[in-house]
């Protein structure tokens, strides 16, 4: 047995653990910061705060389902946001379900429908650092995915 296939053993179930801990956090994470009314939705939207006050955002979700990768513009605006996020040290997930993500958040109109929860910003309600587990958890996923070259990991919501 190759030291690669003793590392992808031991790898595949601490993964799996890791990404429904992620995931998790993640939905923790949403619903906390809705109640403080630190979450801003959609693309626009985060454009915006990203461009006004980047310094109190701390954290970025980009969701996007099937049907959406093959929206270009969609895909030129995730781009844009991902460099910035990059560049400012803002951590940044993907979720592949934004069905799932309109359940945790909450719909966009009365119709039901979700509004537009392509992208998702969290910001600090004030000047003070936010102090939440579960931020401090997905940082701490984020910082080890880019350990790994793995600059925007996926993660999986759960059910």
């Amino acid at each position: 047995m190759t030291l690669e296939e003793v590392r992808g053993q031991d790898t595949v179930p601490e993964s799996t653990a890791r990404m429904q801990g992620a995931g998790k956090a993640l939905h923790e994470l949403l619903l906390s910061a809705q109640r403080q009314g630190c979450l801003t939705a959609g693309v626009y939207e985060s454009a915006k705060v990203l461009n006004v006050d980047p310094d109190n955002v701390t954290f970025c979700v980009l969701a996007a389902d099937e049907e959406d990768e093959g929206d270009i513009a969609l895909q030129i605006h995730f781009t844009l946001i991902q460099a910035f996020c990059c560049e400012n040290d803002i951590d940044i997930v993907r979720v592949g379900d934004v069905q799932r993500l309109a359940a945790i958040v909450g719909t966009g109109d009365e119709s039901g429908a979700p509004g537009d929860l392509h992208c998702i910003l969290i910001s600090n309600p004030n000047e003070d650092a936010w102090k939440d587990p579960a931020l401090e958890k997905l940082s701490l996923f984020c910082e080890e995915s880019r350990s790994v070259n793995d600059w925007v990991p996926n993660i999986t919501l759960p059910e």
